[in-house]
């Protein structure tokens, strides 16, 4: 499954998950998608919860959500700090409602709360997060990955290979 000229939004911001920021970026790169790190542009490189750096490829306010095939959200306390930041929260709802892959793993599901990805949908993330997905109109799905329409959520670091595998296959059937 390629995914050359598939465009991929990758949101962080401090206090990001290690492995929920790094296994999705290394997986569509080596499917062969160009994969943007987006910051919320207060700063070049983000440290993970344990202080490991990511840079950021550029700022929320300095991209279109057109300019992306799917916007991706790790968790740790980084989505709430995103949620801090209009320019990330419209970026997703951008992309979520032009009908493209919106996904989320962990807390990451904070940020789909916030653009009104959610309502009507079955999704799940970091059981702490149900009673928001609850209260933005979804349905909570105590699965490793929940796929319904252009969404696709994940609960921990233990679900990363089928969450990584569903972004791919997902972007290999999509249109363009």
């Amino acid at each position: 499954m390629s995914l050359e000229g598939k465009t991929i939004a990758l949101l962080i911001e401090d206090d990001y998950q290690i492995l929920e920021a790094w296994y999705p970026a290394l997986r569509l790169q080596a499917a062969g998608a160009t994969v943007r790190v987006v910051g919320s542009g207060t700063k070049g490189c983000y440290a993970s919860k344990e202080g490991y750096p990511m840079a950021a490829d550029c700022a929320a306010a300095d991209v279109r959500a057109e300019d992306f095939d799917a916007v991706v959200v790790p968790g740790g306390f980084a989505p709430d700090n995103m949620r801090l930041h209009p320019e990330m929260v419209d970026l997703v709802r951008g992309v979520h409602d032009a009908g493209r892959l919106t996904a989320a793993i962990c807390h990451g599901g904070w940020m789909l709360v916030s653009a009104g990805a959610l309502k009507g949908r079955r999704a799940t993330g970091y059981l702490p997060i149900r009673d928001d997905v609850v209260n933005a109109g979804g349905t909570w799905v105590d699965e490793a990955v929940v796929e319904d329409g252009n969404v696709i959520t994940s609960r921990t670091p233990a679900d990363l290979p089928q969450f990584a595998e569903a972004l791919v296959a997902y972007l290999s059937r999509a249109d363009g």
